[in-house]
């Protein structure tokens, strides 16, 4: 078992000898007036030390640890679904952004091409009022040609009532 990256045998072994040293030296470090002699209290000291260190290890840091470490593994997980959808985000981002420029010229293709389908349409429209306007214009020719042709003939039929008409009123007589 580990404690903080230290063996436990080893850590009992270090806690043990520190005690033990601090036992020994503590009237030496206090003064030569008291002197303290260790005996059975200080095995029974050491040995609820142990176990108080096991019980909180057991019922405190592992837990805390246990908690520590899920507590790690869920913000990377989370961490990780924040990267991977800003990722999708940028993807879907720059998919808009490809679809709108590609609307964009489908949309601008099919501007022209309409707008070429309007041209020729209104070049057809207008050459269809072309030619209805020839073709009435050859009827209005036609028809004036004929009204001109009968009021030739009628005047022609007449012609010589108003030569004599004429002659009448130039010599003022009648012919």
């Amino acid at each position: 078992m580990k404690i903080s990256g230290l063996n436990l045998k080893n850590y009992i072994v270090f806690t043990l000898f520190l005690s033990l040293s601090l036992v020994s030296f503590a009237g030496v470090a206090f003064g030569a007036s008291i002197s303290v002699l260790p005996d059975v209290s200080l095995f029974v000291q050491i040995a609820n030390f142990l176990v108080i260190i096991w019980a909180l290890n057991i019922l405190l840091y592992r837990p805390i640890r246990r908690i520590l470490i899920e507590r790690k593994e869920k913000i990377t997980s989370l961490e990780q679904n924040v990267e991977k959808l800003s990722e999708d985000a940028a993807g879907k981002d720059e998919a808009f952004l490809s679809g709108i420029k590609d609307a964009r010229v489908r949309g601008l293709n099919e501007k022209e091409v309409l707008l070429k389908e309007g041209a020729e349409e209104e070049k057809k429209i207008i050459e269809q009022i072309n030619q209805k306007a020839q073709a009435n214009l050859a009827e209005v020719r036609e028809k004036v040609a004929k009204d001109a042709q009968n009021v030739r003939a009628s005047l022609n039929k007449e012609i010589d009532t108003f030569a004599n008409a004429i002659s009448e009123k130039i010599l003022g007589r009648a012919v």
